[in-house]
């Protein structure tokens, strides 16, 4: 499977993992740094060790698993060791793990003493096709997610879907919403391939052309000025049920999860301003329903989802903005949309979940 071309450097799939030693010998770094959370250390970095016997010389970092930890505590407490490891503008560091991995690693990397090397080694379905590629670093800020960061592009990303074998059916589906929503906003004949298949038919092509279709947009719009914002579609309102019910349930929805609610809310928004068809707006609907779990909420929690979406990072002018759906397959931006239609499109989700 040939490597995806990105931003300065390269997305390797599959076997290409074992190139990684020819590559950190080629820039002579004075320390190796591997960033894992509990699971990845017991699940993953075995996996990584197999591929790569003879990289022996290496500090571990190790870091509580979970959305709720990538805070700026946390990497304070990363930098702290970093410290203590005497590491200098000459390390680099390799990000073996998920979204929350990758995310404050590279964050963590990309300011610490200026700016130092990273390798992001994704090893969820979602920070494959999502969290690793684009250049997009970051951290949450009292529910808000992601609004502390950088673009800090990696030296390289190995995808490699041995990782994936350690998953439960809930972390694949979590991810798998992103794989069908890199469908929606551009590429049809995706969609119509994903919305029928079951997890265990997720193959590493699929994510392939999924990476494909995100570094398409970042590539062209690095730092979202324009087109990359369709890759927002659904993350409006999916983000703020998300840091909703990261601090308000006691088994907080994955980002997946989250973003499914909100991509069902968003397509009956894309019908009401940009003529979404009631054929595919019904069939989006289905496909999401169908695959994951109904979160049960009232309309006395809409002000705290409203105020979430209010300090979005895509808001302009106080006005929320949207990435919608013309038709599937084709996704525009910065669709500014009253609060009475959010509500009207939260009241949306519970009538159809209801059904």
């Amino acid at each position: 499977m040939q490597p995806i071309q990105s931003l300065g450097y390269n997305v390797y799939f599959e076997e290409d993992l074992a190139s990684l030693p020819s590559l950190i010998a080629e820039k002579n770094y004075s320390q190796i740094l591997i960033l894992v959370d509990r699971n990845t250390n017991d699940h993953c970095l075995p996996v990584f060790q197999s591929f790569l016997p003879d990289l022996v010389h290496y500090d571990i970092i190790e870091v509580d698993p979970g959305e709720e930890n990538k805070n700026i505590d946390f990497c304070i407490g990363v930098w702290k060791t970093m410290l203590d490891f005497g590491v200098d503008r000459k390390a680099l560091m390799i990000n073996l793990g998920g979204g929350v991995v990758t995310d404050m690693g590279g964050f963590a990397a990309s300011t610490y003493k200026r700016g130092i090397d990273f390798i992001n080694i994704p090893t969820t379905l979602l920070s494959q096709v999502d969290a690793s590629v684009g250049g997009k670093t970051g951290i949450d800020l009292d529910n808000i997610k992601n609004i502390i960061g950088t673009f800090a592009q990696p030296q390289a990303v190995f995808i490699s879907t041995a990782f994936l074998k350690s998953l439960d059916d809930r972390q694949l589906l979590s991810g798998y919403a992103e794989v069908i929503k890199h469908g929606l906003i551009q590429d049809k004949s995706l969609y119509e391939q994903c919305k029928n298949l079951e997890l265990s038919a997720v193959s590493a092509e699929i994510i392939h052309r999924s990476v494909e279709i995100k570094n398409k947009i970042v590539t062209e719009d690095p730092k979202e000025k324009g087109l990359r914002k369709i890759l927002n579609f659904g993350h409006t309102i999916g983000h703020a049920i998300e840091g909703y019910s990261l601090y308000h349930d006691q088994n907080p929805l994955l980002h997946g999860e989250a973003i499914a609610i909100g991509m069902i809310c968003e397509a009956y928004l894309s019908a009401k301003y940009i003529g979404l068809s009631e054929g595919e707006l019904k069939d989006i609907t289905h496909t999401f329903l169908s695959k994951y779990p109904k979160y049960v909420f009232t309309a006395e929690q809409y002000d705290s989802f409203l105020s979430l979406m209010k300090n979005d990072k895509k808001n302009e002018s106080n006005k929320i903005g949207f990435a919608l759906l013309r038709r599937i397959g084709d996704c525009t931006y910065n669709i500014y949309v009253e609060e009475a239609d959010i509500v009207a499109a939260l009241d949306y989700y519970l009538e159809v979940s209801q059904q």
